[in-house]
């Protein structure tokens, strides 16, 4: 008698846990948490995963005991445990230190958007476009509005920069632009700024390069969406 009671009290805990991914997995795309790591395109199956997880785990809930999945214990309460962590502890990956790890070669554009007014681009459109017309006088004087977290490389000046990715973080590729940054500016690593200045040319290791020359530095927070696609 008293094995039949601990078997159903342990049979109840697959359902649960398969109910309470189901919820982590809903309650990250409703809380905006997988604009951190995943392209919003994707957040359609990770919100559709966590319904079918959750009816899964209910409709578990209501077979007989001896129908539902197998009961390995230990292991459930570990896939709990991971379960709730995610939910208690939000991610807080440093954007720096990804980008520094990862070569700078931007996927395709999804869209065409050089004929933008200089002003309108985004960082990462002007990334795009210099590497397409890499002959840096054809930008000088341009008028510069941008926005991104602060990127360290070791061994190189601190640039702006921001992250791209085809699906996730896993794929991340880095934009980064160079900034003639004022002697009174303290940039931080992963500190997000926006940037208001002009393109202009400067030598560096003996070859001319575009240089963003601010004339307005200003900190903001994160965008609630930082990865670009």
């Amino acid at each position: 008698m008293r094995s039949l009671r601990h078997l159903r009290r342990a049979s109840v805990l697959p359902p649960l846990v398969l109910t309470l991914w189901g919820w982590v997995l809903l309650w990250s795309s409703l809380s905006s948490r997988l604009d951190l790591l995943l392209n919003a395109a994707f957040h359609p199956v990770v919100t559709i995963a966590g319904v079918l997880l959750m009816l899964l785990g209910l409709m578990q809930l209501r077979l007989p005991p001896r129908r539902r999945l197998a009961v390995s214990p230990l292991r459930w309460l570990l896939s709990a445990v991971v379960a709730l962590l995610i939910l208690v502890l939000p991610p807080e990956p440093s954007f720096s230190d990804l980008a520094a790890s990862r070569p700078a070669s931007l996927p395709a554009a999804p869209t065409l958007s050089f004929f933008l007014p200089p002003e309108q681009r985004t960082l990462t459109e002007w990334v795009r476009l210099l590497r397409s017309q890499p002959d840096p006088e054809l930008h000088a004087g341009d008028p510069v509005r941008i926005s991104g977290f602060v990127l360290d490389r070791p061994g190189e000046p601190l640039q702006l920069a921001r992250l791209t990715v085809r699906c996730c973080l896993a794929d991340a590729t880095p934009a980064g632009l160079a900034v003639d940054w004022p002697a009174d500016a303290k940039p931080q690593a992963d500190q997000w700024l926006a940037i208001e200045g002009t393109m202009t040319v400067q030598e560096r290791n003996g070859v001319p390069v575009s240089v963003v020359s601010p004339t307005l530095i200003t900190a903001i927070p994160r965008p609630e969406r930082p990865l670009e696609p």
